[in-house]
């Protein structure tokens, strides 16, 4: 078993949360609110931000070229492909320049990107990678179980949301970020340190899914 592996099997309890959150279920049987999603969308937009950050950090920290082009070719697909339809659907709720511009971090949100943002400052290059997996792996693996069920929401959004996150794009960055952390040479320290970024964002991810199905506010 390699590392990336450990890493999954060290949270498999938090790990099945996420993938098959009632978000996730609801969004592939066409049945959630879109209040609900759009509630997600909006955070996950401001959310963009910092990810960007955290890849142009890694791009930086990377020990070679050719780990910095696959994280430079990821941040242009999802530059590319997500951001290009947050600003669809802006347009097509009606939201002005001006109110994108004023979206607020709601709590969580605000604490995971703040989280990131010290990781990405502060971590070494296999801590952003290992940041980077914990991110994008649920995420190909709930997008992936929804396309093997035959799910095909009617909503544009929905069905948008998991093609994305089935692409081949994001297969291959995936598919790189697991090759990378279990050819690393580690210390104990090292393998330690990445089984706690590993876990807390997880733990995020799951505490992100709760805000959009709670519509969480500020006391």
């Amino acid at each position: 078993m390699g590392l990336s592996d450990e890493l999954k099997a060290g949270v498999s309890s938090v790990w099945e949360q996420v993938v098959t959150h009632p978000f996730v279920t609801q969004l592939g049987d066409n049945a959630l609110p879109r209040s609900t999603f759009d509630i997600y969308f909006d955070q996950d937009y401001l959310f963009l931000k910092d990810w960007s950050v955290l890849l142009s950090l890694a791009t930086a920290k990377a020990p070679d070229f050719d780990a910095a082009r696959q994280i430079v070719g990821f941040l242009h697909l999802g530059l590319g492909g997500e951001e290009g339809l947050f600003q669809t659907a802006f347009k097509e709720r009606g939201l002005s320049p001006q109110e994108v511009a004023s979206l607020e971090y709601r709590p969580t949100t605000q604490h995971y990107s703040g989280y990131l943002r010290r990781i990405a400052y502060e971590g070494t290059f296999l801590d952003l990678v290992t940041t980077l997996l914990a991110m994008e792996w649920p995420y190909l693996d709930w997008a992936q179980r929804l396309d093997r069920e035959g799910k095909k929401p009617e909503n544009y959004y929905y069905q948008a949301w998991i093609d994305i996150h089935t692409s081949q794009g994001m297969q291959d960055f995936v598919g790189w970020l697991q090759a990378t952390v279990d050819s690393a040479v580690l210390t104990q320290d090292d393998r330690t340190r990445m089984q706690g970024i590993f876990r807390d964002i997880l733990r995020y991810e799951l505490l992100f899914w709760e805000m959009a199905c709670g519509d969480e506010k500020w006391p």
